[in-house]
């Protein structure tokens, strides 16, 4: 009952509202509130109450303005970077290295041998312009050149361009002419690499070269990626360096290790690829001790005579350095070791650390990407060059139909080739030069939130030196081969050294330049400054505000219910005057009309006594009433 009372008695304070007027409720806070400047406007004179009128609206006004700053510079989400270095054992990084040459050239010359014989004949013509068409070996097949051909371009004349083709075939642009019918052919001239839509279809684009060294080892690429794309995975691996082969020697610390304690994994560009500590199967190794005695030693043989001549024009190992469980990029990050050196590599490690949303654009995971990431089959982290190029790759599958030779493909899907797809190049080299499809990759991939980089400082030296070559190549020939002969020699052999330069390490960490407590002190900074206010102020102008909004919904209400009880009493429209003379009219004092119906039939009898009928009433002289009168 109490609990009903303290309800009923609410809700009639409700009803009666604060009991002011605006111009009262507006008197009321002046005079009452704690902020300099109203008080004034009220208690002082006309010109005064003017003055103090103006700069207590410029000073607010001023406090608005520069709240609108800091909030607007708080929600830009600003970061700054701090650097700091510290001290303690390190997790060794994971070490990739690969063969410069993707394979044997004794294991994948079958394959090639149609589009070596093509390439020598292609450069035979090159070099030696006077040979005829006729010269060409009867054997040579040219479906593989008719595919993408390889031609020359006649730049003379800027105005007309006359584009050269190598050999006479079918190809019908506007102003073909052999190398062998110019006069120009011997002269330098800029190679170039047609790729068509479609076989004999004038929609082709060119890539220019400055050297035909260039145009011929794009071309041989695009070749052979369209070969080698029908190989099947596990015959790609055999003829790839093996570990067994390749590394000869190895020497952690002061643990012997051999190419057993490496994991393999086929690489597009460089074969077969062999990493160290890449933590999949095993805990990370820590380095004991900084300095070159505690680190990583390796004796490669690259085997360099069995090199592909047109597909790898450089020699010696690719190496990379980077966290366990992420996936190599050679390409873009990896560094190449000379044969016949000793190349000395001391690392320094870098910590980044960047803030999340919404100060950046970052991933913890990839989770939030909205890019497949085609590496997750191999079981690594997540990385913006994976997201990039796994982008890429649905892209050609949406576009082209099929996928590149040189990144992992999605389920259901084939590598290109120029049976299967015969537009496939150029369909390639369109997406690759798109300039949209490159910033939409850039805008779905993020960066890694923390992220960990290797610094290395390179130097070399001749390795073995001319005294000691012959004992060396001897043991390892030996040890190799189980031959007393050398088979080895200073063209194919390398030796690494692997080490952390000293344990200390760099973190370059963000962290927020504005946080909710800098925009509070921030703000009451400004509001005290300018008008003098605190926290307790802002509550008296929103308990105001709220007086005002109270009145407001009760002189609301207040005239709703007035408008209602005007609805009640004349549901329809408003009657006239006219209407309302008429309702107040008595008809018995109106005359009737000629012809009109008599009162008695057209009303019905009023209720009511009826007058007296008594014969006393009669007025009659005395002398008539007769001596029956009393009888009647």
């Amino acid at each position: 009952m109490n609990l009903k009372k303290y309800l009923v008695r609410a809700l009639h304070r409700l009803q009666k509202g604060p009991g002011y007027t605006y111009k009262e409720l507006l008197v009321w806070y002046c005079d009452n509130t704690n902020t300099h400047g109203p008080k004034r406007i009220i208690k002082e004179g006309p010109k005064k109450k003017l003055i103090w009128f103006f700069l207590t609206l410029l000073f607010a006004s001023l406090v608005f303005w520069q709240w609108g700053i800091l909030i607007n510079t708080y929600l830009s989400y600003n970061v700054t970077s701090s650097l700091s270095i510290g001290f303690k054992t390190m997790k060794f990084p994971a070490v990739t290295i690969c063969n410069a040459n993707p394979f044997k050239y004794s294991e994948v010359k079958p394959l090639l041998k149609e589009l070596d014989r093509l390439i020598e004949a292609a450069l035979e013509r090159i070099l030696q312009p006077g040979n005829g068409s006729e010269n060409l070996s009867p054997s040579l097949n040219l479906e593989l050149w008719n595919q993408i051909p390889l031609v020359l371009i006649d730049e003379h004349d800027k105005d007309n361009p006359v584009i050269l083709d190598i050999f006479e075939t079918n190809q019908t642009a506007v102003g073909n002419k052999t190398a062998l019918d110019t006069e120009t052919s011997g002269s330098q001239l800029p190679a170039l690499c047609p790729q068509c839509s479609q076989q004999g279809s004038d929609n082709c684009t060119y890539r220019n070269f400055s050297s035909a060294a260039q145009a011929v080892s794009e071309w041989y690429i695009l070749q052979s990626t369209s070969i080698l794309s029908k190989v099947p995975l596990h015959e790609r691996i055999r003829m790839g360096y093996q570990a067994e082969d390749m590394i000869l020697a190895c020497l952690y610390g002061a643990e012997p290790c051999n190419y057993k304690n490496f994991t393999q994994i086929y690489h597009p560009d460089h074969g077969n690829c062999y990493i160290f500590n890449w933590g999949m199967d095993e805990e990370a190794l820590n380095s004991s001790n900084p300095g070159a005695e505690f680190g990583l030693k390796l004796i490669l043989d690259i085997s360099q005579q069995d090199y592909i001549p047109y597909l790898s024009s450089a020699a010696g190992a690719r190496l990379m350095l980077h966290q366990q469980k992420s996936f190599p990029f050679l390409k873009d990050q990896g560094i190449y070791a000379m044969a016949g050196t000793e190349t000395s590599i001391g690392v320094l490690v870098d910590e980044l650390e960047r803030m999340g949303y919404p100060y950046s654009d970052c991933t913890m995971n990839g989770s939030d990407v909205p890019v497949k990431n085609l590496y997750s089959q191999y079981n690594t982290s997540y990385s913006i060059q994976a997201c990039l190029r796994s982008c890429f790759q649905n892209h050609m599958v949406e576009i082209c139909g099929c996928g590149h030779y040189m990144f992992p493909l999605p389920e259901g899907v084939n590598y290109c080739n120029n049976e299967d797809s015969p537009g496939w190049a150029y369909c390639y080299s369109s997406l690759r030069s798109s300039i949209k499809q490159r910033q939409i990759c850039i805008d779905s991939c993020k960066e890694t939130c923390n992220d960990t980089q290797y610094k290395m400082t390179i130097s070399m030296a001749d390795w073995p030196s001319e005294a000691s070559e012959d004992w060396i190549f001897h043991i390892l020939s030996y040890e190799r081969d189980m031959s007393t002969n050398v088979t080895l020699d200073r063209n194919g052999i390398i030796k690494l050294n692997i080490y952390f330069q000293e344990y200390n390490y760099r973190t370059i960490s963000e962290s927020a330049a504005t946080t909710i407590v800098w925009l509070l002190s921030s703000l009451g900074g400004q509001f005290g400054f300018w008008m003098g206010g605190s926290v307790l102020c802002l509550i008296e102008f929103g308990e105001i505000i709220i007086d005002s909004l109270w009145i407001t919904i009760i002189n609301l209400i207040g005239w709703c219910k007035g408008l209602r009880q005007r609805r009640a009493r004349y549901p329809d429209a408003p009657p006239t005057v006219s209407e309302l003379v008429e309702a107040h009219t008595n008809l018995g004092f109106q005359p009737e009309p000629p012809g009109a119906v008599a009162r008695a039939e057209a009303l019905p009898p009023e209720p009511g006594t009826p007058p007296p009928n008594y014969d006393s009433l009669r007025v009659q002289p005395l002398d008539t009433l007769g001596p029956d009168s009393d009888a009647d």
